[in-house]
């Protein structure tokens, strides 16, 4: 047993990186003790905790591959103040760790994002172009869509009268301001795909019965992403509630995929 929790610490190590700004970004690395990394990106007022994150880093380490999950800015351990905007923020978060390992000679062959995360490692594909493999875990298409159903009608002439909207989660409350929508309204992912690089290969996947975000949106990502591999979950919900080991299954054999095809190369 003793024997057993000393491997468990050796292979998960708290890592703690500075963003651009001063921030202390806190992540789990799960250390397979091979050079290259995969960085797992949780989604809006989610954490390195929530359990489709956790799952992933747990397939992928059974699998041999090292994986980092962190909490971005305002999020879970991290240090600064949340935002229901602030995609580019996240961007540049996700650029500081990419960084940060690249900096300790550990290469980064994947990004995976799960909802909101879906969206910021798009983004992080359509301005950088070093990681060619991209997971895209039930990400909006239109960030114009569904707003309504998670704030409520007329929710700009509320924020505008009020100042904030305050929205229940989950793990919790979240106020979002008219700075943080307009944020969010500012970004087309159809012209932000449209910049990622031909060579990079994204994946898609989607469950059939997600109510948060429509299995149409993967569609439309399928249709303009020229390097594109889809998946749907048939019946699974936004977080994979009954669905989180096909999920893992479906995820580490993509990357799987997609390592055996660089080699071949």
């Amino acid at each position: 047993m003793a024997q057993a929790a000393q491997d468990l610490a050796f292979q998960q190590q708290k890592v703690i990186i500075l963003n651009k700004q001063g921030n202390k970004l806190v992540g789990i690395l799960h250390d397979s003790g091979t050079s290259e990394i995969v960085i797992l990106c949780h989604g809006l007022g989610a954490s390195k905790e929530d359990n489709i994150m956790v799952n992933l880093a747990s397939a992928l380490e059974k699998a041999g591959i090292s994986s980092f999950r962190f909490d971005f800015t305002g999020n879970g351990e991290s240090e600064g103040s949340f935002g229901y905007g602030n995609y580019w923020r996240e961007v540049d978060d996700l650029h500081a760790v990419i960084q940060h390992f690249h900096g300790a000679n550990r290469r980064v062959i994947a990004i995976i994002g799960h909802s909101k995360g879906a969206d910021v490692v798009l983004l992080y594909a359509s301005k950088h172009h070093e990681v060619r493999t991209v997971f895209n875990l039930s990400g909006r298409y239109n960030l114009i869509e569904g707003l309504e159903e998670s704030l409520g009608k007329d929710f700009m002439e509320r924020i505008r009268k009020e100042g904030f909207i305050e929205v229940k989660i989950n793990s919790g409350r979240y106020r979002v301001t008219e700075e943080s929508l307009k944020d969010r309204l500012s970004i087309n992912m159809h012209e932000e795909c449209l910049k990622i690089d031909k060579e990079s290969r994204v994946f898609t996947v989607h469950g059939s019965a997600d109510q948060a975000i429509p299995v149409s949106d993967a569609y439309e990502f399928a249709k303009i992403l020229p390097n594109h591999k889809l998946h749907i979950v048939e019946g699974a919900n936004h977080i994979y509630a009954a669905h989180q080991a096909e999920l893992s299954s479906v995820v580490v054999g993509f990357l799987k995929e997609t390592l055996h095809q660089g080699t071949d190369a």
